[in-house]
């Protein structure tokens, strides 16, 4: 196969000015029983573009986090009694703070992580419908109808909070990732100790400043810190009922071997090394254009991001072709720097490094980098877009999530050879399959062992219907209505009429 190859690597646009204003953030502090409380320690938040720090929170304890669990047990029960409708009113209030701040939210949430600023109003704009649906669903929720199963007895199935549940999320989705886990969460009626990630907390904590009037104290509480002590104590602390989590495969078993003595629930959002099947009947250009958007959204830092192409051997240079005059068009640089900006940094330091050191194994390897393919100078995290080519099965590159703006080209030669190599992974979040057969179309998603399997698009995502995945990747559903399931429990009253 003829490779085709750029070595032009993108420039950086550099934004005019810092890009923010000390007031749009929130107070300092953990956000325990309706108020801001300050910490002891402290942890640098860092402008991914720039390496410079932009401030400083609180590095939490243990102990603050026995003090944020006893206030949303205070509160649990007279916001577990609300009615439904009560409940919704509430989660609409908070879709229109976060409607009405929307500007300083995104402008802080390019600012700490480093998004381009499609990415963040998208963000917003998610997070704000998460609420939304989520203030409909809780008014909605059904159970088997009430009846005589037994004869002489009559069944009723009732719909119950389950008390405290704590929450860590991940740097990569900072907002909208508390926003899925919140809206459901204090749907079902029950309250909440948050952890953010220390990287990226400003728009969390910047949340809980906005709706500090509307919802009672205690009922949303947040503690700021490293995963252990924060995080461990959250998993563990037995007067949680249920921790979720989005985040790591590694922090996933963590997660759940502190939460398995006090016998808690737990709900995880592991990563994802979602494949992208081309068949040969495939429409190139539409592929090329999907993952253009949906392997580099957010700068690559996506679980579901169309991260691993796999192409039938026979149309696999002319998509490679298309792949570099895509993909080389993206524009990279600062939050600030402009509205048509696609790709951002890395999240931080770190990530910079573990990314950049998968492309240099990948090299060694003997990959090659059609287009991209390694850092760009200057300060911040900044990758060029790449797409790996002349992958082998079973490379590193292939196997494990890069979370990185790195997109890697294998081939295959017969349907069953793809479905078995997509299936060969720790994960099972996503998939996609690209075909013009309408029979392939419906037979090869049935094969694939992911949670979410598009057909001829990837990463479209709608509140009406469920996230989550299989294998690694974790367990339990976020969005629609199938994450009220997993943030409520059942209760069966049985009555005996018939004495």
């Amino acid at each position: 196969m003829t490779q085709i190859i750029s070595h032009i690597l993108p420039d950086v646009r550099r934004a005019a000015g810092s890009g923010h204003r000390d007031d749009a953030l929130a107070p300092a502090g953990h956000f325990i029983n309706g108020t801001f409380t300050p910490g002891g320690g402290s942890i640098d938040v860092v402008n991914p573009s720039t390496g410079e720090p932009i401030t400083t929170v609180a590095a939490g304890t243990t102990d603050d986090v026995d003090s944020a669990v006893a206030a949303a047990r205070a509160a649990q029960p007279a916001w577990g009694a609300m009615t439904p409708r009560e409940r919704s009113e509430v989660l609409h209030l908070i879709a229109d703070r976060l409607a009405a701040n929307s500007d300083d939210l995104m402008r802080l949430e390019s600012l700490n992580t480093g998004k381009p600023p499609a990415v963040a109003e998208d963000d917003v704009s998610s997070a704000v419908d998460t609420f939304r649906f989520m203030a409909g669903a809780c008014r909605t929720m059904s159970s088997l109808a009430a009846g005589d199963y037994a004869a002489g007895h009559t069944s009723v199935i009732l719909r119950e909070p389950l008390g405290v549940v704590g929450v860590i999320t991940p740097w990569n989705y900072p907002l909208l990732m508390a926003a899925w886990k919140l809206a459901p969460i204090l749907a079902a009626g029950n309250t909440v100790v948050l952890k953010p990630s220390e990287q990226t907390p400003l728009t969390t904590l910047k949340l809980a400043e906005l709706i500090a009037d509307i919802i009672p104290a205690g009922v949303v509480n947040i503690v700021t810190g490293y995963g252990d002590p924060v995080g461990s104590r959250i998993s563990a602390h037995p007067d949680i009922a249920l921790v979720a989590l989005t985040g790591s495969v590694g922090s996933g078993s963590a997660v759940a071997a502190a939460a398995a003595p006090s016998r808690k629930r737990v709900h995880l959002e592991l990563g994802g090394k979602a494949p992208v099947l081309v068949f040969a009947d495939a429409d190139l250009a539409d592929v090329a254009r999907g993952v253009r958007t949906a392997g580099f959204w957010n700068s690559g830092q996506e679980c579901g991001a169309a991260c691993r192409v796999l192409v039938h051997e026979s149309v696999a240079e002319a998509l490679i072709e298309q792949l570099v005059r895509e993909i080389g068009t993206l524009v990279v640089g600062e939050p600030g720097a402009g509205a048509d900006v696609e790709i951002g940094p890395m999240v931080s330091e770190a990530h910079f490094e573990r990314v950049k050191g998968f492309l240099d194994r990948a090299a060694a390897e003997g990959l090659q980098a059609a287009v991209g393919g390694g850092p760009l100078p200057g300060p911040g995290y900044f990758i060029a877009p790449t797409v790996l080519t002349g992958a082998r099965e079973g490379s590193e590159a292939t196997r494990n999530e890069i979370f990185g703006p790195v997109v890697t080209v294998e081939t295959f030669a017969t349907d069953e050879e793809a479905v078995r190599r997509a299936n060969e992974t720790e994960y099972g979040l996503a998939a996609s399959v690209w075909t013009s057969d309408a029979k392939r179309s419906t037979a090869i998603p049935r094969k694939l062992d992911f949670g979410t399997v598009w057909v001829n698009s990837h990463l479209v995502l709608a509140n009406e219907v469920p996230w989550g995945g299989f294998k690694g990747s974790g367990y339990g559903r976020d969005l629609s209505l199938y994450a009220l399931d997993d943030f409520s429990r059942t209760k069966h009253v049985m009555t005996n009429h018939g004495a």
